[in-house]
């Protein structure tokens, strides 16, 4: 597009549009409403080869304005279509249609045709069109009608030749327009193969190189097909016999096709060239072509025929030369060279174009043609030679121009340009259309709307003629725009290079020539640009996860706006997997397919903005694979393998796995990582293992699936290299020593037939190591040893290739037997009332003939009146680990007798105990009294309360201390009450009514109070209604406020038969508060206004047995309240009732003596069926009855009896499960005494243990029976 500006010179420079003078162009939608010369639009071709059995159509179509009247001419002379009732001519058009259906011939239209079409600007003519009947017709009807058959008669004889000689077996099809395609067939309709040997010339004919008998046939059938008329015809069969009595020698070729040495061939430019050669010889000959002094087109060659046509399409005057074939075989060559002319009939090197012109303007028609021979230049008007059309100065012919010269309007006419040689002629028709036009405006576009900051180009395409000035004024005052911020087109256009929002408004585009005006008012409209605000984010995301994109943008508002995702700047595929949420697009189930590059384009009727973001999938790798064993040792190989794909995801190491398939089949070890960059790994290895390897990849994501297992490789057998680990040497009896290893792996063996060698010897003591050989064992045991000495241990292994390297030496001991004597000196210190320290000597090593584990001692509670006649005592036991001689005893009860006593332990067990050492403990502070309300009334509140569960010495008093509470929670100066030590409760009277109390009770012994009990109370209201009725409290748990609650709290509700008092925290005095209250399920809602000085309100009128909601408010804040419901106890029938005199009452009583009576024969019937236990037994021949051997096998204590129930006892310990002691039983720590089950005992004392019958409440871990726990338990507690 040329544009140019004008600078004004001075202020009243009008710009415009200037034309430039050439040839106008007529817009398309304008063409058919202006005066215009005919045009050929549509004729049949030159050479038109018609089918008899249709009717002949010869097109000929035109347009123009007016449009075009048409006339035909038949071999040169005026063709009357009227006259001939077979002709008809179609409506509007000039096509023929000539009707042989109906009793007309063909032949009889034959000849050449020419149309011309004429309107008063002009006449075009068409091409002459040479219309022709099909040859092959002819032959039809001599067959049909004389029975003449499409090849000339003839008799053929049998063909009789020798093997090796050359042959050709003619065709000689009828020829026919178009030529038809000839084909050999057998007598099964079978296609007869070709190849080098056997293959049909261009003419039809086959050609054999040499014959073989495989020739032999009776039926070579030659066939022609005429596509036109969809018929096939055949030759007479050819029967050919090889005889192969006496083949002919080997010979060079020579040719069949073409003869001679050298030959012509004339082609047209744009045709098809084919060179032919068909040489005969034995052996059968080879085929090359090439072209003297030149390459082959090799875009458009072709070799056919199995090398023995030469194609090359689309000929060009290039492609003329000497073109040689040479046929070869291993007795010799010969060639063969054809040169190729290339004629061409003319073709356009410039096609004459139609000519718009204005009245008194100038103008050319260019013919240019080019052909081989050069074509003749021959101009016509109308149809007319120039030299025959009327004369016009406007115009000079001038070889291949026509020149024109003011052009008046009277000049308009069609001019025929033909160009012909001997080849053809081409013909074109270019019309001169003098017009005289006013101007029109043919831009429709009304409103411009263009992004600011960008090119505004307001369009105002017109046409004239003369071409029209153009002038642009913008807004009403009708300015004329000028200067450097417009540019001015020479199309009519005006543009704005930058639009602002200023720019906005109407513009008039004015379009003058002489003949008149044209004006057009158009709108231009300035919006915002589309910008994005938020763009997506880059994602890494695993396969088979989701993943979102966020695009926030903004955009003019009164333009529509759209959002748009594009994956690798395509549409995203219609997958159920990707949704679309506003600006958001969220993508699942991930796979490798979605990654890419993801834009978001915001897109409005102007513009579009975009970002983009990148989605990276990642996943864990892919297996390894073409794993290869290399550079194979005794004791190593080089593994290598191809990773596969990291999925996005570096590979950071391979873990390489190994199977024994001798020793352990299927099982898979790890045997080395390397890294992520290796593919090979030279790898250690074990003798006697058949070794098979896998490869594992990893990355961040995780691990890849295992490799195939690569192939198997055995090592040789070898001594082993190690000796087994883990040797100890035990005694499991008193004369024994038990020698015990880790058995060595097969991978370890190194070989067949894997043994080990035990030896040993007793330690300090001058003897040879003794030694047997084992296999399949991990233990050997020494019999007849003396108790508890030490002996040297080694154990080496031995296959059948030998010995393994010599063992280390260990030391280890024989069997254990129980202690022999007892602690001495057992002393007793007394700390304070619950704790005391022990003293003992220790017992001398050989006398605990084992390993020292330690100490335990057990104590007791000494027997009193109540419970001398007790079988079972609870015992507790404390170990203290090594050769510790002192210990604490924690958790002592206050005021309370102990015995207790020391015995030595090793691995084998317990030895006898020390003689049994009385202590006393002293008189404590007694546990807590629970003090508890019982009764209330307007003045009074009666206190209950039951003896301390532990007194810890003799009680002498109980202390009452009470203080009153009022509405600010200020408490009243302490009372305190003494009160006598058998006394359980007490009637606090003189108190204020619906008053809160605070109570502190604790009882005394010798030593000082102890620890204390605490309760609230309030007294009752003074009302009848209250007192008539059993009281239903309503307990609500109070929030605790750090400051003031904003809000009335209901803490608590007590409901009577008719009346219900609410009980409420508020601490704003000055709002006025309100109760309202109304049945459940209902909302006819009563309310009642209170002083917020109160706390507490009594609801009256209430019905027995119903479900009340309370709401508490105040009047600040009407919308927050507290809420509670509550029940009102069902109606009495009088003011006290006799619990006595009920039947519940007396149902239960009964059914409790029932079950006390069953007990009791139960207990019966089991003590006359009770036995003796073999433990009963061991009770009476020990001093002690509570002492015990442990068992021998585990560590345990023997069974444990009480003569009453004659059970074993079972597992238990009256240690919590995180052993540790309640804090109420004694203030004392275990922490700071006890060494605990992992023997870190301290110097003042232990673990507490138990060692009694005593039945306990919980159930035993991992025993649900409610046993009382034995000390086996205790035992293994602290072991």
């Amino acid at each position: 597009m040329q544009r140019k500006r004008l600078f004004p010179s001075r202020a009243s420079l009008v710009l415009v549009l200037c034309q430039v003078i050439t040839a106008l162009e007529v817009p398309l939608d304008l063409q058919d409403k202006l005066p215009q010369p005919p045009t050929i639009t549509q004729q049949s071709p030159k050479n038109y080869i018609v089918d008899p059995r249709e009717n002949i159509v010869i097109r000929c179509e035109a347009k123009g304005k007016p449009p075009p009247s048409f006339t035909w001419t038949r071999n040169g002379t005026h063709f009357d279509t009227e006259k001939d009732p077979l002709v008809t001519m179609k409506p509007n058009s000039g096509t023929l249609e000539i009707n042989i259906m109906n009793g007309g011939k063909a032949e009889t239209y034959e000849g050449e045709y020419q149309c011309t079409a004429k309107n008063d600007r002009g006449t075009a003519v068409s091409n002459v069109i040479f219309i022709r009947q099909s040859n092959i017709f002819k032959f039809l009807k001599a067959i049909l009608l004389e029975g003449s058959p499409l090849w000339t008669k003839e008799k053929i004889e049998p063909i009789v030749i020798q093997q090796g000689m050359p042959l050709v077996l003619p065709c000689k099809p009828p020829k026919g327009l178009p030529p038809p395609i000839i084909f050999w067939m057998d007598n099964f309709f079978q296609r007869l193969p070709q190849n080098g040997r056997i293959s049909q010339g261009l003419n039809g004919d086959l050609y054999f190189s040499n014959v073989q008998p495989e020739d032999t046939r009776d039926f070579y059938i030659c066939y022609a097909r005429f596509n036109l008329t969809q018929t096939i015809h055949q030759k007479q069969p050819i029967s050919l016999k090889v005889l192969t009595n006496s083949p002919v020698d080997n010979r060079p070729p020579t040719f069949l096709m073409p003869s001679g040495h050298t030959s012509n061939k004339t082609v047209l430019k744009d045709e098809v060239l084919l060179l032919e050669c068909i040489a005969e010889g034995l052996p059968t000959p080879e085929i090359r072509w090439n072209k003297e002094g030149a390459e082959l087109p090799s875009n458009r060659v072709f070799y056919e025929n199995f090398n023995k046509t030469l194609k090359i399409i689309g000929v060009s005057e290039a492609d003329a030369g000497r073109y040689r074939c040479t046929a070869q075989n291993n007795r010799g060559s010969i060639h063969h060279v054809t040169t190729v002319i290339v004629k061409a009939a003319p073709y356009w090197i410039t096609k004459p174009e139609n000519l718009v012109l204005s009245p008194g303007d100038d103008g050319t028609l260019i013919c240019r043609a080019h052909g081989n021979p050069a074509p003749t230049i021959t101009w016509l008007i109308n149809g007319v030679a120039v030299e025959l059309a009327p004369n016009d100065p406007s115009r000079v012919v001038d070889g291949d121009t026509v020149i024109f010269t003011r052009v008046h309007e009277q000049a308009s006419a069609v001019f025929q340009c033909n160009a012909s040689n001997i080849y053809g002629y081409v013909l074109a028709n270019a019309f001169v259309n003098v017009l005289a036009e006013r101007p029109r405006i043919l831009s429709s576009q009304k409103v411009y709307q263009v992004i600011a900051n960008r090119p505004a180009l307001l369009h105002c395409k017109s046409f004239g003629s003369p071409v029209p000035n153009i002038e642009w004024f913008k807004g009403v005052q009708s300015s004329v725009l000028h200067g450097n911020d417009y540019t001015f087109h020479n199309n009519g256009t005006l543009e704005v290079p930058v639009a602002q929002k200023d720019s906005s408004g109407t513009y008039t585009c004015v379009a003058r020539n002489k003949l008149g005006t044209d004006q057009k008012i158009i709108k231009l409209e300035v919006k915002d640009p589309t910008m994005i605000i938020s763009q997506p984010e880059y994602r890494v995301v695993q396969r088979y996860g989701s993943a979102s994109f966020q695009c926030k943008f903004k955009h003019d508002p009164t333009l529509a706006a759209e959002v748009m995702w594009l994956r690798n700047n395509s549409e995203l595929p219609m997958d159920e997997r990707y949704t679309f949420e506003k600006e958001r697009l969220t993508i699942k189930n991930i796979t490798e397919k979605d990654k890419g590059t993801y834009t978001c384009m915001a897109n409005t009727t102007l513009d579009s903005a975009s970002a983009s973001a990148e989605l990276n999938v990642v996943d864990r790798p892919d297996p390894p694979f073409d794993l290869e064993l290399t550079d194979r040792l005794d004791r190593s190989v080089q593994l290598s393998w191809v990773p596969g794909d990291d999925n996005n995801s570096p590979i950071t190491e391979f873990i390489i796995e190994y199977e024994d398939a001798i020793h352990q089949p299927g099982v898979w070890h790890v045997h080395s990582k390397v890294s992520g960059t290796q593919a090979t790994a030279t790898l250690t290895l074990s003798p006697f293992v058949n070794y098979s390897f896998r490869v594992i990849a990893v990355n961040e994501i995780g691990y890849s699936d295992h490799s195939e297992s690569s192939e198997r490789y055995m090592t040789k057998v070898a001594e082993p290299d190690t000796n087994p680990s883990g040797i100890r040497g035990l005694g499991s009896e008193p004369d024994n020593l038990v020698i015990t290893w880790k058995p060595m792996k097969g991978f370890d063996s190194n070989g067949p037939g894997l043994q080990y060698k035990v030896s040993w010897r007793q330690k300090d003591v001058d003897e040879d190591w003794t030694s047997v050989t084992v296999a399949n064992v991990s233990k050997y045991i020494v019999s007849g040893t003396p108790t508890f000495v030490p002996y040297e241990i080694k154990v080496q292994a031995l296959n059948d290739l030998g010995y393994a390297p010599e063992p280390a030496v260990v030391i280890g001991h024989s069997g254990e037997d129980l202690p022999m004597a007892a602690p001495d000196n057992v002393e007793v210190e007394v700390i304070n009332t619950t704790l005391a320290k022990v003293r003992w000597d220790p017992v001398l090593l050989m006398s605990v003939r084992g390993h020292l584990h330690g100490y335990r001692v057990y104590y007791w509670k000494a027997q009193n009146i109540t419970n001398r006649n007790r079988r079972h005592i609870e015992k507790w036991m404390l170990p203290f680990n090594g050769n510790k001689t002192h210990g604490m005893l924690p958790g002592l009860q206050p005021n309370t007798n102990y015995f207790l006593n020391v015995r030595v332990v090793n691995g084998k067990g317990e030895g006898p105990s020390s003689k049994d050492k009385y202590f006393e403990t002293p008189e404590g502070v007694p546990s807590v009294a629970f003090l508890h309300i019982s009764h209330r009334t307007p003045d009074s509140l009666t206190l209950t309360w039951s003896p301390p569960a532990h007194p810890n010495g003799v009680l002498t008093q109980y202390t009452l201390k009470y203080q009153s509470i009022n509405a600010t929670h200020e408490l009243s100066p302490p009372v305190e009450i003494t009160i006598l030590p058998n006394e359980t409760s007490y009637i606090l009277a003189n108190l204020v009514q619906n008053t809160r109390y605070k109570f502190y009770f604790y009882a005394h012994t010798a030593v000082g109070p102890g620890s204390q009990s605490t309760q609230e109370a309030i007294t009752a209201m003074d009302e009848d209604s209250f007192f008539a009725t059993s009281t239903v409290m309503y307990t609500v748990h109070p929030t605790h406020f750090r400051a003031q609650p904003v809000i009335p709290l209901i803490k608590n509700i007590t409901a009577a038969e008719t009346s219900a008092t609410v009980l409420w925290n508020f601490e704003n005095v000055d709002a006025k508060l309100f109760v309202k209250y109304v049945e459940l399920n209902k909302e006819d809602w009563k309310e009642e206004t209170i002083n917020g000085t109160r706390s507490i309100f009594v609801l009256k009128g209430l019905s027995p047995g119903t479900s009340y909601r309370v709401r508490v408010y105040s009047d600040d804040l009407t919308d927050l309240y507290s809420e509670e419901t509550f029940q009102t106890g069902p109606a009495m029938a009088s003011r006290q009732v006799d619990i006595a005199t009920q039947g519940w009452f007396i149902g239960l009583m009964c059914a409790v003596a029932l079950l006390i009576l069953v007990l009791l024969i139960v207990c019966f019937i089991r003590r006359n069926k009770g036995g003796k236990y073999p433990v009963k037994e061991k009770e009476d021949a020990h001093a002690d009855p509570e002492i015990q051997p442990m068992k021998e096998d585990d560590g345990t204590f023997g069974e444990y009896s009480d003569a009453e129930d004659h059970k074993p006892l079972k597992k238990g310990s009256r240690t919590p499960s995180d052993r540790t002691v309640k804090k109420e039983d004694s203030d004392d720590s275990l922490v700071d005494y006890g060494e605990g089950v992992n023997g870190q005992f301290n110097e003042d004392g232990s673990f507490i243990g138990q060692y009694s019958g005593k039945k306990e409440k919980e159930p035993v871990e991992g025993n649900e029976s409610s046993e009382a726990p034995s000390p086996v338990n205790a035992m293994n507690s602290f072991v």
